[in-house]
C-alpha cells in the first residue's frame, strides 16, 4: 500500500496508549503484571520459590532482610479501529473510504511494528471484524483484508461499539464522516460514545473524514442532491454565493461541535480531508496521538 521508505518513516512512530495492558502476549507495552523486562517497578519481600537471581543483595546488606526486585512485564496492547464504510463514505473524486482505509493501514502498521494487537471492526456490520498481530506478516494480511472491503449499510456507530462487550484496555480509533442525523443534529451526542469507551478503559481518537468537495464547495447553478444512503430522498438546491457561505458556516459549526465534544472528554479529534497531503495528516496533524 506504501513504498519501502514510507514504511521506514512509519516504523519510527508509536501510538500513545494511556492504559497499561493486561494482555497475555508479549509486546512492547508496560503491563500491570510483573515480569522480567529491564524496567524496574518495585521491591517486595522474598518468598520461598522466588528466583534468587532477583534478590537485591545490597538491600540485604543494609537491612538484613531479603527483598526481590520486580520489573514491569512488557505486553502487547489492543488497538481497535472502528471503520465507517457506508455509502456516504464513497463520495468524492478521491473517495472518503479510500482515505479512511489508508489511515487505518498506516496506523495499523505503526501498531503492529510495536507488537501491538490490532482489531478492525466494520461499523455497519460488527460481526465483520478482523484481528491482526505479528508485525509485518500480520500487516500484509490486514492490507489484503482492507482492500477487499466493500461499501456497506449505514454505520450505526453508537450501537456497534456498545455491542462490543468487554474490551481490553487500549486505544480505540473511530474513522467516519459522522454524517448521520444523530451527529449532525446534535454533535454533543459524541460525548456519550466517548464516555462509554473511556469506561471500557480506552484512549479515544476521533478521525472525521470529509471529501475535498465537501470542505471547499465549488458549484454554481441548480442541482438535485440525492442522499447516497436513501436514493428516494432528494433536495433541489441553487448554489450561489449566499448559499455556499451558509453551507460553510453550518459545516464549521458541525465539525467544531464534534471537536468541542471530543476535547471536553479528553479525546483526540482530527478533521481529515481527501484534499490534504497524506504525509501532512499522518506526520503532522496526528502528532498528538503518538508517543515520544
Amino acid at each position: 500500500m506504501f513504498d519501502a521508505s514510507y514504511y521506514g518513516r512509519l516504523a519510527r512512530l508509536k501510538l500513545a496508549v494511556d492504559k497499561k495492558s493486561n494482555a497475555s502476549l508479549l509486546g512492547s507495552r508496560k503491563s500491570v503484571r510483573k515480569g522480567s523486562s529491564a524496567e524496574f517497578s518495585d521491591f517486595r519481600e522474598y518468598m520461598p520459590g522466588d528466583d534468587i537471581r532477583s534478590i537485591d543483595w545490597n538491600a540485604y546488606a543494609r537491612l538484613d532482610r531479603l527483598y526481590i526486585k520486580e520489573y514491569m512485564e512488557e505486553k502487547e496492547s489492543r488497538i481497535s479501529f472502528f471503520l465507517d464504510l457506508s455509502q456516504s463514505m464513497e463520495y468524492g473524486e478521491k473517495r472518503k473510504s479510500e482515505l479512511a482505509k489508508e489511515l487505518c493501514a498506516a496506523l495499523s502498521y505503526i501498531a503492529l511494528m510495536n507488537m501491538d494487537h490490532v482489531l478492525l471492526v466494520d461499523l455497519a456490520d460488527p460481526a465483520k471484524r478482523y484481528a491482526a498481530s505479528g508485525g509485518k506478516s500480520g500487516f500484509r494480511e490486514l492490507t489484503r483484508y482492507l482492500e477487499k472491503l466493500e461499501p456497506s449499510a449505514p454505520a450505526e456507530v453508537q450501537h456497534t461499539i456498545a455491542g462490543m462487550g468487554r474490551m481490553q484496555p487500549g486505544l480505540s480509533v473511530i474513522i467516519s464522516d459522522f454524517l448521520s442525523e444523530e451527529y449532525v443534529e446534535e454533535p454533543e451526542s459524541l460525548i456519550q460514545l466517548i464516555r462509554y469507551l473511556q469506561y471500557c478503559r480506552q484512549k479515544v481518537v476521533i478521525l472525521q473524514i470529509l471529501a475535498q468537495e465537501e470542505v471547499n464547495v465549488d458549484l454554481s447553478g441548480t442541482f438535485f442532491l440525492i442522499d447516497s444512503e436513501n436514493k428516494d430522498s432528494r433536495l433541489r438546491v441553487t448554489m450561489e454565493s449566499a448559499s455556499i457561505r451558509r453551507y460553510k458556516e453550518e459545516l464549521e459549526q458541525f465539525t467544531g461541535g464534534l471537536e468541542r465534544s471530543a476535547k471536553k472528554c479528553g479525546a483526540s479529534y482530527h478533521l481529515c480531508s481527501t484534499g490534504e497531503q497524506f504525509d501532512r495528516i499522518v506526520f503532522e496533524k496526528l502528532r498528538d496521538i503518538y508517543e515520544y
